[in-house]
C-alpha cells in the first residue's frame, strides 16, 4: 500500500437546502423507509470499500469557532468525514460517485481532498 496516499473526504449538507426540505417533507413511514434504505446502501458502501478506509469517522455535530477574539458557536456544512487511501485523487473521487449521503440520504455533496505532509516534518 506504499503507493497509496492518504485523503480526506468530507460530506456537506445543509439544513436549508432543497433535498433537506423535501426530506423533511416526507411522512414520517417514508422518511423510515429512506433512512433503512440509505443505512443498508452505506454499509454496502463502507464492505465494498473496506481495504480502502483508514478510519470510517462518522457524524460531525456543533461547531464552534476559535480564534484571536475567542470562542463563538458557529454553523458549516461539513456533515461527516472518512479517511481512506486511494492510488490518485481521481481514484479517491470516483470512490465516492453515486454515495448514499447524497443518492438517497439529503446531503449535498462529497468532497475529496489529499492530505498533504508536514513541511519540515
Amino acid at each position: 500500500m506504499s503507493d497509496q496516499k492518504l485523503f480526506l473526504a468530507v460530506f456537506l449538507g445543509t439544513k436549508d437546502n432543497a433535498r433537506m426540505k423535501g426530506w423533511a417533507a416526507l411522512s414520517e413511514a417514508d422518511r423510515h423507509a429512506k433512512e433503512k434504505e440509505g443505512i443498508a446502501a452505506w454499509h454496502a458502501w463502507v464492505e465494498k470499500h473496506k481495504a480502502s478506509i483508514v478510519d470510517m469517522g462518522g457524524p460531525l455535530g456543533k461547531t464552534k469557532s476559535i480564534g484571536e477574539h475567542g470562542i463563538a458557536d458557529t454553523s458549516n456544512a461539513l456533515t461527516g468525514y472518512t479517511v481512506f487511501r486511494a492510488a490518485s485523487h481521481e481514484e479517491a473521487a470516483k470512490l465516492f460517485e453515486g454515495h448514499p449521503h447524497f443518492s438517497i440520504f439529503p446531503g449535498e455533496a462529497v468532497e475529496v481532498m489529499p492530505v498533504l505532509p508536514i513541511p519540515g516534518v
